[in-house]
């Protein structure tokens, strides 16, 4: 072993295969947790396996994305939702509660375990010391059915912080700054592991937003020690008997190592519309700016909220700028409501909405048209804040505030002084917020609302494959561009036919009629395709649709396992400017697919219009079996076969 933190946690839950670069490995998951956006599937999916009781040791449903009720569907599914924790053992956090990861660091998450979560933003709880992944929600109903999650061996890459963060600098400058300098796909296959004496400068805040937007860089995970910050913050949520320190060993080996000092960082801004186009905020001071949200999972802890109630205690935001909060968690509310926060920030002009997404997945708080709205969200991709050609800007808490005072992005540096926050010697909580399994088990009932479906059967991997191009898309699709969220979409999401309807709408809305007709399909992707949110519906609902396969430059991780947990091919271009020779409406053949994946073929030869073109299949020999067998549930249920 090489002694980093995230091969100390690899090491201890490694169940299968061996720690060794390119190699797949198995690791026992002590934590999951669902969101509702994607644990309805989740549930379904356990329901599916015959399985009474999760196996894992902590299991957390949230109802976090889908929060706003225009009609009856999305509160059936919080019942449904709730039927299911009570029935098969998890704890239930209910709407209102906050979000997934916020609440979850500040109750459940334990330095030193393993985590899985049904949303990609689960890296979040690597701010403890937690090997927090995200994963597609089938996995997390594997995981939660007592089975390893697989990834394969990640390279370990090291950031070693010196210094300190100047006034009105903060955890997002860094994250930010960090995608403009190494791109949204510079982690795939890696794990982001921090080290040095300038973490001893960095707390909890910037812990949590720093791994939240890991995954926006690529990385599987974002790790932090277990130090003297993580048993501070674990104290104030009265869980000290919780923490145990973790750090590297004497002698740690990085495949990679990169140094930064918080001292010269400056306050960052992503422009639209992706999270590494990132300029600094002193660069974009004639941007007019008439929407500034405050909050979410990134960026909605209490000190997020007290830095800003000071920047504006006793002001009043611009005239024309709708300055919105959402804070990260019930917790996190009530806390800042007792220290005053909430009341400065009121009297600023300030719209206080329930802790949840909400903007965040396009569940409300849609910009209006033509405008800018600056927000301290992790993500910024078009049409993602429910506004088709939206300009959103991603910035820190800070840059926010002063924002909002002015109607213009700001360089919070020209405020003045830094106000200074202090902290409660213990935060507020009710336990009585979640509600807990019962003992007895036996008659709980499961609540189904009418639109939830069953799951839809998929055949498995026939000998050979004819299929149409079905549309050619850039680099960077990401998961909201092939399956939109917001609150228009999302609430079909335990209704696959239904939601099937929205594939790739936002940039080809008649993308399901042409699939249906053509009866099995293929999409052409540029680089990092499937990029962003961990939804599966970006993998299952096409696969309804009738793709079988998904030809690209390169994938984002979690989608590409998606796909292979539902059956689709992710093939991967051998000479990428073989992508510039393919257009829609193309004739696919793959005479005899079967047989070479099942012969362990990685050279895969496709016929395009006749033409052929040499592609390569990157999986493993159990994701191999996945494919064959039309997708993981299908396998699963083979009982003879180990998954």
């Amino acid at each position: 072993m090489r002694d980093t933190i995230a091969e100390q946690i690899l090491s201890a839950h490694l169940v299968e295969g061996k720690l060794e670069a390119g190699q797949e490995i198995g690791l026992t998951i002590d934590q999951t947790l669902t969101q509702d956006a994607t644990g309805t599937m989740v549930y379904l999916e356990f329901e599916s396996l015959g399985i009474p009781t999760i196996k894992s040791n902590v299991a957390v449903s949230y109802v976090d994305h889908n929060i706003i009720q225009t009609d009856s569907r999305n509160a059936d599914d919080h019942r449904f939702l709730q039927s299911c924790a009570a029935k098969f053992g998890a704890v239930f956090s209910p709407p209102g509660n906050g979000v997934s990861h916020h609440v979850h660091r500040q109750r459940f998450g334990i330095p030193g375990q393993t985590l899985l979560g049904s949303d990609s933003h689960t890296t979040t709880g690597g701010c403890l010391g937690m090997l927090a992944m995200g994963a597609g929600g089938v996995e997390i109903a594997m995981a939660m059915a007592g089975h390893p999650y697989y990834i394969v061996t990640p390279r370990i890459w090291g950031i070693r912080v010196k210094g300190r963060f100047k006034p009105y600098v903060s955890g997002k400058d860094l994250i930010l700054h960090l995608l403009g300098q190494y791109s949204c796909k510079a982690g795939i296959g890696k794990i982001m592991e921090f080290f040095g004496p300038g973490l001893a400068n960095m707390d909890m805040s910037a812990r949590a937003t720093v791994a939240n937007m890991a995954v926006d860089m690529g990385f599987t995970a974002g790790i932090f020690p277990s130090d003297e910050q993580t048993k501070r913050f674990l104290a104030l949520n009265g869980r000290a008997s919780d923490w145990r320190e973790l750090k590297a060993g004497p002698n740690p080996q990085w495949d990679e190592v990169t140094e930064i000092d918080l001292g010269k960082i400056e306050p960052m801004v992503a422009c639209p519309s992706n999270p590494d186009n990132v300029k600094r905020a002193a660069d974009l001071s004639d941007v007019e700016v008439q929407q500034v949200i405050i909050g979410s999972s990134c960026n909605g802890s209490y000190r997020d909220f007290m830095i800003a109630a000071k920047m504006v205690q006793g002001k009043t935001r611009h005239p024309n700028v709708s300055f919105e909060i959402n804070t990260g968690s019930r917790q996190t509310l009530d806390n800042v409501l007792a220290a005053g926060g909430i009341s400065a920030l009121v009297e600023a002009g300030a719209r206080v909405h329930q802790p949840g997404c909400l903007g965040c997945i396009g569940m409300g708080q849609a910009p209006a048209t033509g405008t800018v709205s600056l927000r301290t969200f992790p993500r910024n991709f078009k049409g993602r804040s429910g506004t088709k050609d939206d300009q959103v800007y991603l910035c820190s808490p800070e840059t926010a505030a002063a924002s909002a005072l002015t109607g213009r992005i700001t360089d919070p540096r020209t405020l003045g002084k830094a106000p200074r926050i202090t902290y409660p010697k213990h935060f507020k909580f009710k336990s009585d917020w979640f509600v807990m399994p019962p003992q007895d088990r036996s008659g709980v009932e499961i609540m189904r609302g009418p639109n939830i479906k069953p799951l839809p059967a998929f055949d498995a991997l026939p000998d050979s494959l004819e299929a149409t191009v079905l549309i050619k898309v850039a680099d960077n699709i990401s998961t909201d561009i092939i399956m939109p969220a917001g609150n228009r979409v999302l609430p079909y999401r335990s209704n696959i036919p239904a939601i099937s309807e929205f594939v790739f709408e936002i940039i080809d809305n008649e993308f399901p009629a042409r699939a249906k007709q053509a009866g099995s399909g293929v999409v052409v992707g540029g680089e990092n395709y499937g990029q962003g949110s961990s939804r599966e519906h970006a993998a299952l609902a096409p696969r309804y649709l009738g793709v079988r396969v998904k030809v690209a430059k390169s994938f984002a991780r979690i989608h590409k396992d998606n796909l292979i947990n539902f059956g689709v091919l992710p093939l991967v271009f051998a000479d990428p400017a073989d992508y510039d020779t393919i257009n829609q409406g193309g004739k696919v053949s793959l005479p005899g697919i079967r047989q070479a994946i099942a012969d362990g073929a990685t050279d895969i030869p496709i016929q395009i219009n006749g033409r052929p073109v040499m592609t390569r299949l990157e999986v493993s020999d159990r994701q191999r079996r996945l494919l064959l067998a039309g997708g993981i549930l299908n396998l699963a249920r083979q009982e003879s076969v180990q998954v």
